[in-house]
């Protein structure tokens, strides 16, 4: 797999993840640990994003 097609892979990854954090935190009872997880993975992948993109 190139570089390019890895970043790309983890950009929509990214955005997934984005959009499942907002739909959580929109919804009623969503716990706020599960909230928490989504978030620190989305860091995550920015953060490796950032390194491979440098």
């Amino acid at each position: 797999m190139s570089l390019s097609s890895h970043l790309e892979q983890l950009k929509k990854k990214h955005s997934t993840l984005s959009d499942q954090v907002e739909a959580a935190q929109r919804a009623p009872g969503t716990q706020d640990l599960h909230i928490a997880e989504l978030k620190k993975e989305k860091l995550r992948l920015k953060e490796e994003i950032t390194r491979l993109s440098s």
